[in-house]
């Protein structure tokens, strides 16, 4: 786009649209065009909701298998599917079927898609979408394409899949997969995703089950970015109290695609109470900087840089605040990758206006090294004229 990302910027009056519940914010998004369009939240919407208004529970989602007719139910795929008499072999059989038709059907229901040029913007500090899944992908077959959407002002909360699939050979003791993001890009150019907050309360890990032994893992990322999409800017959200946040880039096999693509910035986002991924990067170049990381009381923290296959991550005068068990060298992951810049790196605690060398840290505890150089530097841009 010769002006950058502007969203629904230029809407005429009929196509800026108030709306207070899921069914407006359906109607709103449907509404036929590409003209620019903006979107309006006030107050709180769930996404969980019959056209009615009514509340859904997860068990309101339960469906049959076609083939048996057999009824969805938790305790039943359970006692199917117990490694224990079971084995670890994928789950096969009515109660997998059952389990498949039921996901669908609460995909059908929060999945949200945003058109091209558009806005969505939240109407105060309480704007709110509990349960939704903003799925910003241009049409089917149009891969790579301008999407022109600006998201802000809003906070995403407790996106939770009610039927993770469970996969015995995932790891050493299997585990509990779900989907759903809050916001995900896939085949899509110019998305700019700001001033937003994205957090977990009602299903926050601490809160779930264990099932098999396994954290019955109800959700995917907050923010993902991946098949094709490009040009994608995460800037002043608070993103909280979650595990896996941000891929960018879903496959290490996808290089006829993902090439030359994935060029994603991050920058002044606050992240804390967050596991891993922020972000973990495959084939992308991703520009990350004047970020504030928290990582205290985390046990289950996994790292925060992703180095991913052919992954160019330019990280640069981030902070961190993390507990003294945390080391530095524990923020970076090698994923299939080789190389990462992260210059200007600030830690509390360490002597005023010292630079932390992650890099060499993590050099210093494994093998092979990881090249300091991601072949790349940002170049910054100042007003034309």
């Amino acid at each position: 786009l010769p002006n950058g990302t502007t969203g629904g910027s230029l809407a005429a009056a009929d196509r800026v649209f108030t709306v207070t519940n899921r069914n407006e914010l359906v109607a709103a998004l449907t509404v036929t065009g590409s003209a620019p369009r903006i979107v309006q939240i006030a107050g709180t919407i769930d996404a969980n909701v019959g056209d009615d208004g009514n509340a859904l529970g997860c068990e309101d989602y339960y469906r049959a298998d076609p083939t048996s007719g057999e009824m969805y139910a938790l305790d039943k795929f359970l006692a199917a599917y117990d490694p224990a008499t079971w084995g670890r072999v994928p789950p096969a059989g009515p109660q997998e079927e059952a389990r498949k038709v039921s996901a669908a059907a609460q995909s059908a229901r929060i999945r949200t898609r945003i058109p091209t040029n558009t806005t969505i913007v939240g109407l105060g500090a309480d704007a709110r979408i509990i349960g939704a899944w903003f799925d910003i992908r241009p049409a089917s077959g149009n891969n790579n394409a301008a999407a022109n959407v600006i998201i802000r002002n809003i906070t995403f909360e407790d996106v939770a899949d009610c039927f993770p699939a469970w996969d015995p050979t995932d790891g050493s003791a299997g585990n509990w997969n779900s989907l759903y993001d809050a916001i995900s890009v896939r085949n899509a150019t110019h998305v700019w995703i700001d001033h937003n907050t994205f957090r977990d309360r009602a299903t926050r890990d601490e809160r779930l089950p264990t099932y098999f032994g396994r954290l019955y893992q109800v959700h995917d990322g907050h923010i993902d970015v991946t098949n094709a999409s490009d040009y994608v800017t995460v800037s002043w959200n608070r993103i909280l109290d979650h595990d896996k946040v941000m891929l960018i880039g879903s496959s290490d096999s996808a290089t006829a695609s993902d090439r030359n693509r994935l060029r994603v910035t991050l920058h002044h986002n606050f992240i804390a109470g967050v596991g891993q991924r922020v972000p973990r990067v495959r084939l992308g170049q991703g520009h990350v900087y004047n970020n504030f990381y928290k990582v205290q009381h985390l046990p289950n923290y996994g790292y925060s840089w992703g180095v991913g296959r052919e992954s160019q991550i330019y990280a640069e005068n981030n902070f961190f605040i993390t507990d003294k068990s945390i080391a530095m060298a524990d923020v970076i992951e090698r994923l299939n990758g080789t190389k990462i810049t992260a210059v200007g790196t600030r830690r509390a605690g360490e002597k005023a206006g010292a630079i932390v060398d992650v890099v060499a840290a993590w050099n210093a505890e494994n093998d092979p090294d990881l090249l300091p150089d991601a072949g790349w530097a940002p170049v910054l841009y100042g007003p034309a004229g």
